[in-house]
């Protein structure tokens, strides 16, 4: 029986969550499976793995086939790595010990890698929000210097209208004292 390591669909439409299982080569994509082996959600960023390593590496090394989307994951997650490792001891270049050191000091810089990744996304994030900050600022100044022109020109008219209110009060006022004048010569 030929056997594959593939992906089971799951999940609703628009939102895919596969499950990582061994199955016969002529089963169908969600059809029979022999075993789960791990979970798959690239709706994350980064994508979430949740994986039984042992489990993965006993089908790799017994000779199970996984698609293409599956051997990258299991390559980032070290599967192939521990199988090489592994056959390295089996030739005798170095012992069981050496090869666990050799895996975990890859995994302790795959983790530095995913740190500074995150670090740097973080960051870019912080930096994009306070330019966001400061061009929000900006316009909201650039709208204040409208609105207080804005006023100032409506004050300004203001001032303008109440300034010729009052000389034509001025005028009125002085008409009339200039008229009194005139009518009472005409009156005697």
């Amino acid at each position: 029986m030929a056997t594959k390591i593939r992906l089971q669909r799951g999940g609703r439409k628009g939102y895919a969550f596969y499950s990582i299982v061994i199955a016969d080569a002529r089963a169908p994509r969600d059809g029979k499976f022999t075993e789960k082996i791990g979970t798959y959600n690239p709706n994350t960023n980064p994508a979430t793995v949740d994986l039984n390593f042992d489990r993965a590496l006993y089908w790799v090394e017994t000779g199970a086939q996984p698609t293409d989307t599956v051997r990258n994951i299991l390559s980032r997650e070290g599967v192939y790595l521990m199988k090489h490792l592994r056959g390295g001891v089996k030739k005798g270049a170095f012992d069981e010990a050496a090869a666990q050191k050799k895996f975990d000091a890859w995994k302790a810089d795959k983790q530095k890698g995913l740190e500074k990744v995150a670090a740097d996304e973080a960051k870019a994030k912080k930096d994009a929000a306070a330019k966001e900050l400061a061009q929000e600022k900006k316009v909201n100044e650039e709208i204040a210097k409208k609105v207080a022109e804005k006023k100032a020109a409506a004050e300004a008219a203001k001032a303008e209208e109440e300034a010729a209110k009052a000389a034509e009060e001025a005028a009125a006022a002085e008409a009339p004292a200039e008229e009194a004048p005139a009518e009472a010569p005409a009156a005697e």
